[in-house]
């Protein structure tokens, strides 16, 4: 079976991106400790990572990151509020750049040519989810390879993403579902860090549309 690097939040997007492909590839996961503040993402990557059988799941620290973005967003700052809906503010500056740039450098040395996270159409207001982000970091990342793939010492990847095939949340949350029942709702996409899903941020508010969307029954625990 071929192996595949995924970026894996514990979020419902890569939990489904997960239950969709592990039929195709071997999965190794990897999971960034970026300064969020939703830390509970971290948890529940390590209990999917776990139930869905990965090869590997790695949970990498970059917390020095959040030094770095200091108050540039919401999701690193303790300084500004989450909004409730899409705000620039939420936007980590190329977050995907980051965390794909060290999943490729791990798929080159496992010679995985394939890797993905969980980008959707429903992410078109994020610069680094956008399929045309997508292409031209593969096509950076296999230049920058590209001597060892032409002699065969590497692979070279794919960087894929739902968006890329045209699959909105909706879509991946219908996939999800039917691979995994019921634990898909101990995913967590709230972009606070309480004991249950805020419900009332952008992320909880996407979440919420997306299992409406896809005709699921939301079992999701929220405060609101």
């Amino acid at each position: 079976m071929k192996k595949a690097v995924i970026v894996f939040s514990g979020g419902v997007d890569s939990v489904c991106v997960v239950s969709y492909l592990k039929l195709k590839y071997e999965l190794y996961g990897i999971t960034f400790s970026y300064g969020q503040k939703a830390e509970k993402e971290i948890i529940a990557a390590k209990k999917f990572a776990k139930n869905l059988g990965l090869k590997q799941h790695k949970i990498v620290d970059i917390s020095f990151m959040k030094e770095l973005y200091g108050n540039s967003n919401v999701l690193t700052s303790t300084m500004r509020k989450i909004p409730r809906k899409f705000d620039y503010s939420i936007v980590v500056p190329i977050r995907n750049a980051v965390f794909l740039s060290v999943a490729s450098a791990w798929a080159f040395t496992l010679n995985a040519s394939f890797v993905a996270y969980g980008a959707h159409t429903g992410d078109r207001n994020y610069p680094d989810c956008r399929p045309i982000f997508t292409k031209k970091l593969e096509s950076a990342f296999n230049q920058g390879e590209i001597d060892g793939i032409s002699s065969g010492l590497r692979k070279n990847i794919k960087i894929w993403s739902p968006y890329r095939e045209g699959l909105s949340k909706s879509d991946l949350l219908k996939i999800g579902f039917k691979n995994m029942g019921d634990p898909i709702f101990n995913t967590w996409s709230c972009y606070s860090n309480k004991k249950y899903h805020c419900g009332i941020c952008e992320s909880c508010n996407n979440r919420k549309r997306g299992f409406e969307k896809a005709g699921i029954v939301d079992k999701t625990k929220y405060l609101k």
